[in-house]
């Protein structure tokens, strides 16, 4: 074994055309981050399922943009290698369009940072708010820039 799988899946919405290219575009991530051998899912889902899993899984009653949830486990997969099953990142494509319009930038563009952002939580990374000097956010926005432009939408 000798690589990155990102699987998708899709809760409450219809499924995007460009779910496999934002699944491309994590590995791209994890690539960029020199994860080896890490398994991530990738769930894009409305309003409800993110509001329900916050309140679950973290007291806040209240949708929010993405969640991560990390497994952390190393799985054998053959002859004695393992694959790393990192987690899941949750990501409300309704959140994502308000986002987009209140930071004044393309969907398409907040898609992909949010996909960094649950991919860095994964990684171990956090933030104690959402202020851009946070290192994590700093991280996020040049993994941004360094992984260009490529349209996902």
């Amino acid at each position: 074994m000798n690589g990155n799988e990102v699987f998708y899946s899709i809760i409450g919405i219809e499924e995007p055309i460009w779910a496999q290219r934002a699944a491309d575009f994590a590995l791209s991530v994890l690539d960029l981050l020199e994860k080896r051998d890490w398994q991530v899912s990738l769930t894009l889902c409305d309003d409800a399922t993110i509001q329900a899993l916050n309140r679950d899984y973290r007291h806040i009653d209240s949708p929010t943009d993405v969640l991560s949830f990390s497994l952390g486990e190393f799985e054998p997969v053959e002859q004695g290698e393992n694959i790393y099953i990192a987690g899941d990142v949750v990501i409300s494509i309704p959140a994502l369009r308000r986002n987009a319009a209140e930071f004044e930038v393309t969907e398409d563009e907040e898609l992909r940072r949010l996909i960094i952002h649950g991919i860095l939580h994964l990684s171990g990374m956090d933030h104690e708010d959402s202020s851009a000097d946070q290192s994590m956010l700093e991280l996020q926005e040049r993994l941004l820039c360094q992984l260009g432009g490529n349209a996902i939408l």
